[in-house]
């Protein structure tokens, strides 16, 4: 992989495609211009799918949810797609009865209250792409709070493993055993090459812009010409648990996408990680379910911070009442005492005068 390339001047595509070479489907990780537009597309990814999200309510299909999408990204400047964007409502976000691909594009399904729903889109700005995955729910779905924060883990787990360098199908299986593990379902399996990851680059070439529905046809000419080049050195543009995939993490830029199921609930992230000669790193940290799982980590620390708290008040009050009852008998030994010692003066008495 080469580093350290100039910076971008003029069109960004024509100059990249004639010079780079084809490795790592044209991303180069060691160029901060090249990454800079890669994130920039990434967080319009997001701000399209917080967009959308608001809009969302109950009666809206999967197919409207898409066409907002499109118009979205379309109005602020996307010219091509890695794929079209799909949105999947209800039990359709765990995949439930999947069994051709035709079952992943956008149906009529209408949204619900307390249904989780999925957004997903892979548009090309100039040239430069991203791969997204944003997960939602219409309202309160227990099932879907607990999964989405059960789901924080992958991102660490899986950021960890690949800068141990382990190899791309032990990871997967790692992500196996811990959905194992937690009692859900691995859903990644479900998508086309059970992938849990794909490369991502700049997307150009002599193909015309366009779709062979839902991916983006300049999309498949480089995931293609990239599949027979990193097949003849032993590896894949894809990750996923089989032998092609058992090799240590390829430099470049990877939309990794972790997604498990339960009880008909669905939830992933994707987002693209950068995969260098020596480490890895998240492109950004910036993103709605990050923010979203690190407030709630707060929460739950607030929490546990307050009851720590009512803990202690209550056993300081316990203190406090253990105290005052030990007061209480020690004033009424002393009472006693008192209406001893009386007792006896009087009896003292007694004696005397009978004495006289």
């Amino acid at each position: 992989m080469r580093h350290g390339a100039a910076a971008l001047t003029g069109p960004p595509c024509a100059r990249l495609i004639n010079t780079v070479s084809n490795n790592v489907a044209l991303a180069r990780t060691g160029n901060a211009a090249e990454l800079e537009r890669f994130r920039e597309v990434q967080r319009l990814c997001y701000e399209c799918a917080d967009a959308v999200a608001a809009t969302l309510e109950p009666g809206v299909t999967e197919r409207e949810a898409c066409r907002r999408m499109r118009r979205w990204l379309r109005d602020r400047g996307v010219d091509d797609w890695l794929h079209t964007p799909f949105a999947w409502f209800g039990d359709r976000t765990a995949f439930q009865g999947f069994k051709v691909p035709t079952q992943f594009l956008p149906s009529g399904k209408r949204l619900e209250e307390g249904m989780p729903y999925i957004l997903d889109m892979a548009p090309v700005r100039e040239g430069f792409s991203a791969d997204i995955g944003y997960g939602g729910v219409l309202g309160e779905n227990r099932i879907w709070q607990q999964l989405d924060t059960d789901l924080a883990a992958y991102r660490t787990l899986i950021l960890d493993l690949v800068r141990e360098r382990r190899a791309f199908a032990d990871i997967y299986a790692e992500v196996d055993a811990l959905i194992d593990r937690q009692g859900y379902q691995n859903r990644h399996k479900k998508y086309p090459g059970r992938v849990i990851g794909h490369q991502v680059g700049i997307i150009g070439g002599p193909l015309p812009k366009g779709v062979g529905f839902p991916f983006g046809v300049r999309f498949l000419q480089t995931i293609g010409r990239e599949l027979v080049k990193e097949r003849l050195e032993g590896r894949s543009p894809l990750w996923n648990g089989a032998r092609q995939s058992q090799h240590p993490p390829t430099p470049g830029l990877w939309a990794v996408e972790p997604h498990i199921g339960f009880r008909g609930v669905g939830v992933k992230f994707e987002e693209l990680l950068v995969v260098t000669e020596d480490d890895a790193y998240w492109l950004d940290d910036d993103l709605p379910h990050v923010h979203r799982w690190a407030a709630r980590e707060t929460a739950q620390a607030a929490g546990g911070a307050a009851q720590a708290a009512g803990g202690a008040a209550q056993a300081a009050g316990g203190a406090a009442q253990a105290a005052g009852g030990a007061a209480q008998a020690a004033g009424g030994a002393a009472q006693a005492a008192g209406g001893a010692a009386q007792a006896a003066g009087g009896a003292a008495q007694a004696a005397g005068e009978s004495a006289e």
